[in-house]
Formats: C-alpha cells, sequence, structure tokens
C-alpha cells in the first residue's frame, strides 16, 4: 500500500540565539525547538497531508510567534486542504491571524513568516509558498528510488545526471550583481505595522511513485550550494540525507535557522 514518508529536522544554527522556524506534518508540530537527529514519520495516502516550513522574519519581534501560529492553523485545516483554492483560503486566514495577534500585543507588532509546503492528495501534489522557503523537487516525477540498508540509492536513480528543481516561487527582489541570495522579502505572513493582503502561490502536479519533495527555511538554502544539496539527495534518502544536509548548513557556518523536511512517495 503507498504511504507517505516525512523525515523532518530543525535547528537554531551556529549563530542565532533561538530558533524561528516552525514546522507542520499532518497534526503534529514543531516550534521554536532543537532536534539534530532527523524525525522520520508514515502516514497512508488518501487524506490531505500538509507538510511546511514556517520561517519567523529575523530583524523583527517574535519571528517564533508568527511561524508557530501559522504552522498550528495549518495542522487544523490540514484535513480540509482539498484544493488549491483551499490553501489560498487557508494561508489568506494565517495571514489574518498573524496581523490580528499583532494588533492584541504591541510587543508582536511588525511580526511576521513566511511558510512553504506541500498538500498531498491521493492523486495530486499542492505546492505553496509565500516569501522565500523553498520547496523544491528531488529528481524528476516517476524515477523510482530505492535504498540500500545505510540509506544510500542504488539502481538507476544513483546514476542519472538529473538536477533539483525548484516548484515554490520566491518572493525576493533581483539579486545584485555577484549576489547568489538575498534576505529581502516582498511578502509575507504578517511582518507590517498594518494589515497587508498576500497573493499565495499554489500550484499542483500529478501525484506519481517516487516522488521525493525537500521543504526547507533558507538556513539551508542560502549558505549550501543547489550542487552540494543536489550531490547529498542523489546519495542518501529518509534520516541519512536530511542529517547531511544539515551537516552541510553548520559546515558552511550555520548562519540561520534551519529546517529541513524530506517528503517521499513509497510503497
Amino acid at each position: 500500500m503507498p504511504y507517505i514518508s516525512v523525515t523532518a529536522l530543525s535547528h537554531p544554527g551556529l549563530r542565532r540565539e533561538h530558533n524561528e522556524d516552525s514546522l507542520v506534518v499532518g497534526p503534529w508540530t514543531l516550534c521554536g525547538s532543537v532536534t539534530e537527529n532527523p524525525q522520520t514519520m508514515a502516514f497512508p495516502l488518501g487524506h490531505p497531508l500538509v507538510v511546511a516550513v514556517a520561517d519567523g522574519i529575523g530583524g523583527q519581534p517574535a519571528g517564533e510567534v508568527a511561524s508557530s501560529l501559522v504552522v498550528r492553523r495549518l495542522a487544523l485545516f490540514g484535513p480540509a486542504l482539498d484544493g488549491e483554492e483551499a490553501v489560498r483560503d487557508a494561508l489568506g486566514m494565517c495571514n489574518h491571524a498573524v496581523y490580528a495577534a499583532a494588533d492584541r500585543a504591541p510587543e508582536l507588532s511588525t511580526m511576521g513568516t513566511t511558510v512553504a509546503g506541500v498538500v498531498i492528495l491521493e492523486q495530486e501534489l499542492l505546492v505553496f509558498n509565500v516569501g522565500d522557503s523553498r520547496v523544491i523537487e528531488v529528481g524528476p516525477a516517476g524515477d523510482g528510488i530505492e535504498t540500500s540498508a545505510d540509506g544510500g540509492l542504488t539502481g538507476d536513480r544513483a546514476a542519472t545526471d538529473d538536477t533539483l528543481h525548484q516548484v515554490s516561487v520566491d518572493d525576493s527582489p533581483p539579486l545584485a550583481h555577484g549576489r547568489r541570495t538575498t534576505s529581502i522579502v516582498t511578502q509575507a505572513l504578517g511582518g507590517a505595522p498594518t494589515f497587508s493582503a498576500i497573493t499565495p502561490h499554489v500550484s499542483r502536479s500529478t501525484l506519481t511513485p517516487g516522488t521525493r519533495m525537500l521543504v526547507c527555511s533558507d538556513g539551508l538554502t542560502d549558505p549550501v550550494l543547489e550542487s552540494e544539496i543536489d550531490d547529498v539527495l542523489r546519495a542518501h534518502d529518509g534520516g541519512r540525507a536530511v542529517f547531511e544536509l544539515w551537516k552541510a548548513a553548520m559546515a558552511a557556518g550555520g548562519p540561520d535557522n534551519v529546517t529541513i523536511a524530506l517528503v517521499s512517495l513509497a510503497g
């Protein structure tokens, strides 16, 4: 029977005092925590399953409050996220909730968060984001994945020249010449003194056997080159892959909070 496997990890990095990232996997949430050991969960395919990362906006107050508020609402909305419009509506309600919470407490004013994730349906995959957290397809749809006992890939998949394909849309201004990343985002959930509406990016694709999706905050994609992420995901799957990605972010200086979720359709 097909099932969804999700392996996740969240860590503050080496330069931040605390973790402003939050994560939702189905009904389970992880907010402002440290998990150096990847956690793996399995879910039956059929009912909507939401997997998302929210990254509190740095340099503004209470990013961890905004990100946790969003993932907890997505956990509640999850079973009803059965189409693109439902996802857009849910993100709109999350945006209103962040502003409403900030209005009730002056110390939370201008708090905000990005969010990116997937909803796995029985035959479709919905991808969504607001801000610069990312969803990346690992390899072409329909390419089967076999793993060895140590988590390494075997067979044809390990020998292909497949590359990563980002399927989320970065809400960032054009990069200056010579720069690879930017901390500026053009829209977020909350983040402004007065309410600002959002235009979520939502797309759908066919769910096929062997599908793998990487959902992560920019604490991974900013310091670690795409080619290095690709190399790790060619060589490993599951917990080993997530652990090696975290190690790569730490080896690159761990400049920011890093949260990683690797989603696989197996069985």
